[in-house]
């Protein structure tokens, strides 16, 4: 006689059109599914809960609950002033003159401050802000900020302009001055964050320098031209002779 619990593909049919019984769970299947749920009834309501719901649903708890709740509570707590901490920036925000101190200078201790002076009418300030604004959101705990370099600094030279100067803890970390240090007119975004990486403002997910290429290519030219004097030299040597 055919084993109803013989696990066939004919068997499968049976059981679909009722002249089998359903298939006898095993031993191992039972034991592993009752652990299952015994694990899932051991964890309380409240640990899939939000503060707002813990609030609202207190009086549904034992005292033995609300002892657990408020510890879990403390958790969650830190752990979201831990987060609102770590992303309380998150934008790049426009300050004055008169502001530079309080925002700059005398940040919040351990605070990396990135301040960029500016002139709407320079199209190369433009681009920076517009790469300091995407940065600023991925880098939260970085404090960004930009400033009218006229409200900060009288009579400030355009060829000056962009400067990007880096705070920490009251001093200048770092800056970069005039177009050719910022990084040239087609400044990409991940070679500013390349560069604000490198002095430690910004903690990048980049695994090398995007302008690796072109220094290389720079590097190898400059080689080139320099055996090529050398090798000119030589021979110039040697027609002297």
């Amino acid at each position: 006689m055919q084993d109803p619990n013989e696990d066939t593909e004919w068997n499968d049919i049976l059981r679909d059109f009722g002249i089998l019984p359903p298939k006898e769970e095993s031993k191992d299947e039972i034991e592993e599914m009752v652990l299952g749920l015994q694990k899932e009834a051991m964890v309380k309501p409240f640990e899939k809960m939000t503060l707002a719901q813990l609030k609202e649903a207190e009086d549904e708890f034992d005292e033995e609950d609300m002892q657990a709740i408020e510890t879990y509570r403390e958790k969650r707590l830190q752990e979201w002033k831990a987060l609102k901490k770590k992303q309380k920036f998150g934008e790049l925000r426009e300050i004055s003159g008169n502001q530079y101190v309080n925002e700059v200078t005398n940040a919040e201790k351990d605070v990396w401050v990135i301040i960029h002076l500016y002139r709407s009418s320079i199209p190369m300030c433009l681009l920076v802000n517009q790469h300091l604004s995407l940065l600023a959101r991925k880098f939260p705990e970085t404090k960004f900020v930009k400033a009218i370099v006229n409200s900060c600094i009288q009579h400030y030279h355009d060829n000056c302009l962009p400067t990007i100067f880096v705070y920490k803890n009251g001093q200048i970390e770092a800056k970069f001055i005039g177009i050719l240090e910022c990084g040239g007119i087609n400044l990409k975004l991940e070679e500013l964050e390349w560069k604000l990486a490198e002095v430690g403002a910004i903690q990048t997910d980049l695994e090398e320098n995007p302008q690796k290429d072109i220094v290389d290519m720079m590097v190898s030219s400059i080689r080139n031209t320099s055996i090529h004097d050398d090798s000119d030299s030589s021979n110039s040597d040697n027609d002297t002779k």
